[in-house]
This record gives C-alpha cells, structure tokens and sequence, in this order.
C-alpha cells in the first residue's frame, strides 16, 4: 500500500484522492499521535490540546478546514483558526502561541485542483518521517475498524476564529529585519495564494513602496500564470514601474524567488549567497556555514568558498536541508527553488521573510540587486531526464560508473556531474554543470545515452 504522507505532507487532488473523510481522519490521527504526552499524563497542564489550522486561498480549503477542525475538535482539541495565512505562518503561530500542533491546508505550488495537509508538531517544527509513519499507521488502523477513543460533553474541543494571527506574524516578520527598506520600491506577486495580504502589509510596514500583482485570489486562480514558477509578469512589472527589485511567492508562500531591476531572475542560490554573505558580515551565520542541496549550482560552491563559507550539500528537498542545520545547529539553507530557511527567525522556508531580507540588503548596502546577486555566477546546468530504466543500478552499474569518473575528469574543478533516481518514476536525471552550455550539453547527451543502454 503507498504511503500517504510524501515529502511534504498529504497531497492530492481536492475530493478526490484528498477527501474529507482523508482529511477528518487523518487529523483524529495527528491529535491522539501529536498530543500523546498530555494523554500519557507526561504533563501537569490539565487545559485541553490546543492546534492552529491554517489554510491557502483555494475553494477546496473551505471543506477541507471544516474536515479538518471537526476531526480536531472531535478528539478533544481545542482549534485556533487562523483563515488564509502562509504556511510559514502557521509554523510560526504555532509555536509562539504554544499550541500542541499545527495544521496547513495547501498544495503549494501546485495547480488549484491540488490541495495539501501539512502537519506541524510542538514549537512549529516539520514532522519526521517516525511521527508520519505513527498518524498513518494510527489512521489505517480506524480504516480497519479500529474505534477512536472519542471524548464527551465537556471533552470536546472548542473552536474559535484567531484573528490576530495576521497581525502577530507581520510584526514578527518586520521585527526581525536589520534595517527598515524606505527608498526602494518592490513589485510583490502573491501567487493568488496565500501571501496575497501578508506579503504586501509586511514590506508595506517595512518602509517600502510596494507595487502588487497576484494578490486578487478568488479560489481559482491560485498559481495561474502567476508566482514563482511563472515569473514574466512579474519581471515585465518589474521595469514597467522602475521598481529596484521583485519578489515572487508560490500558493503557499513558503519560497521566494526575486527579479533585479533590469528584469533579470535572481534564483535560490544568488538569494543565498548574498543573505550568506549578509549575515557572515553581521556575525550571525553559525559556525561560517550554509546548507544547500546537490542541486545548488557549482558557482554558488565556487562563491561560498572564494568568501570563507563553508558549503554543505543534502539530498532534495527543504525538509532535509532543515534536518542538516538542527544536526549541525547552523543558521542559513535553503533550495535553488527559493525555499531559504532562517533558522533564527522561522522553523520553516518563509518566502516573505527571505524577501524581506533580501530588500534590507538592498537597502542597507546601497547597492542594486543586480550587483549584490553577482557575487556568485550562474554556470550553465543542463538537465536530461532518461525515463524507463532500471534506477536502483544507477550507482553500481559498471559502464555507468565508468563514464560518470570519465565525465568529472574532462570537467575538472569547473564542472559537475550528478545523477539522480526519481523519487516516484523509472527515471534518472542526469545533470551536467560546466563552464560553456555546449560542453554541458554534449557531456549530458553522452551520459544519457549510457544510461539508457547500461539500465534499459
């Protein structure tokens, strides 16, 4: 039987695969698994589990939230709801008003069909891959017949509309910056998601003179050629207004990629480097380190090391970029897609924060964005997706190995290569890195072909 949760919680279409029932279900689970402690009497506080629920604009949130709350309220839980905030908000919320758990209703960056659940436990921290495995293995088990413990009478839990979540998140956004952002103008593209008021009232409240697009969400169009993954509007916006720079959010507003002056997109990685370098300069990069995945661009490596910055790399995926900077108690990491997370100040990849940081750089240094963003150079990276082939073999198959060693001593010092296993197909991914795209190319070309003939 497929696992429920994925890299990033319970994902699905809305009221197809990702039910109501899912929804309720799942959430009775979370809140006998998430507030077992005060079960177990491993706590003296006699007030009743207390979770915020949090959601994107999409028009299936609104059962979803019903779902969700019910099955909440149903074990025993006391609910905050907190409406249409970001998913680092509801990270954020759900620590600082120490709740026992949180939950966000969204599918990111996915199209409006698609909606998530997202789980967070004490302190607003991401589920580990344990505490997935028990809520699934717990609502499995009532699938089965299994009863639920359900409370009664005054053991049910109690539901109300937490309205000063927006408010206590923006303050907290805007109280962390070094320096306010008054002189620079800033187009904000909300995705349509959930971004679309906090992302304008935070950097609003910072000082800046903020131009919006994609702030207008009517449940529909949530990610509609718009946001992060679509970013022309955004960078036409850009020039059209003179704006110093732009920020741009996907659903959920957990990344954040930008857009210079002259247009020009300012990935993950340039967002790194110069809030790496940003924060080395004011002493707070622990230990001169920043975590990044093994899809971070060679010349991101390359900058980090000419600036005395040590570079971790982990596997894809902002979870196990958090995992290496709790291992390694360090302060900055993030994503080539724009999830950057600052452990100081957030649990989780917060777009608007990152952007906000990104601005008081602007703001504080003087300089363009374009100018800061130079620190690192882009190298070419070319992509091939080889599908149908046996995966497991990718790293023993003899052949394959041989030309891969082959490959990274033609490119030497100012290339890269990297072959990885899809997650969910028969497919492997060759990335190739080098100094001129057609050498990336044609070492790509040739490395695919041996995979297809070394694992087909």
């Amino acid at each position: 039987m497929a696992r429920l949760f994925g890299t990033d919680g319970v994902r699905g279409v809305a009221n197809d695969g990702l039910t109501a029932e899912l929804a309720l279900g799942l959430s009775v689970a979370a809140a006998h698994v998430l507030t077992e402690k005060r079960a177990d009497g491993g706590s003296a506080d006699t007030t009743a589990p207390v979770a915020v629920v949090g959601r994107d604009p999409r028009a299936s949130g609104e059962f979803l939230e019903a779902a969700v709350v019910a099955g909440l309220a149903s074990a025993g839980v006391d609910v905050l709801r907190v409406g249409v905030l970001p998913t680092p908000a509801v990270a954020y919320l759900t620590g600082a008003l120490g709740a026992d758990l949180g939950v966000m209703l969204s599918a990111s960056h996915n199209p409006m069909p698609d909606n998530g659940i997202k789980f967070f436990a004490r302190g607003g921290h991401k589920l580990a891959d344990e505490l997935e495995d028990r809520i699934e293995a717990l609502y499995r088990d009532h699938a089965a017949g299994q009863p639920w413990d359900r409370p009664t009478g005054a053991g049910v839990g109690r539901v109300k509309d937490y309205d000063e979540g927006f408010d206590n998140y923006v303050a907290h956004l805007v109280g962390v910056l070094p320096n306010r952002l008054d002189g620079l103008k800033v187009v904000i593209d909300g995705a349509h998601g959930a971004a679309s008021r906090v992302s304008p009232e935070a950097f609003a409240r910072a000082g800046a003179d903020v131009v919006t697009l994609g702030t207008d969400p009517d449940g529909l169009n949530i990610n509609d050629a718009c946001g992060s993954t679509h970013l022309d509007g955004l960078r036409a916006a850009v020039v059209r207004h003179g704006a110093d720079l732009g920020v741009a959010h996907d659903g959920d507003a957990d990344r954040c990629l930008a857009v210079d002056a002259a247009g020009e997109e300012v990935d993950g990685d340039q967002i790194l480097a110069v809030l790496a370098l940003a924060m080395k300069e004011a002493g707070q990069l622990r230990k001169d380190t920043v975590v990044a995945t093994v899809m971070s661009n060679l010349g991101f490596k390359l900058a980090m090391e000419r600036e005395g910055v040590a570079l971790l790399r982990t596997a894809v995926g902002d979870r196990y970029v958090l995992e290496e900077m709790k291992r390694g108690g360090f302060s900055l990491g993030g994503e080539q897609s724009g999830h950057v997370i600052v452990l100081d100040h957030a649990t989780t990849g917060d777009g608007t924060l990152t952007g906000l940081m990104l601005a008081a750089r602007v703001a504080g240094t003087g300089k363009p964005l374009a100018e800061l963003a130079a620190t690192m150079e882009r190298l070419p990276q070319v992509l091939v997706n080889v599908p149908d082939v046996d995966k497991s073999r990718v790293g023993t198959a003899p052949e394959l190995v041989s030309a891969v060693a082959e490959a990274e001593r033609e490119l030497g010092t100012t290339g890269r290569v990297l072959l990885r296993q899809s997650g969910t197909e028969p497919l492997v991914r060759v990335m190739v890195e080098a100094a001129d795209i057609e050498h990336a190319r044609a070492v790509a070309g040739r490395l695919a072909d041996v995979v297809k003939r070394a694992l087909g």
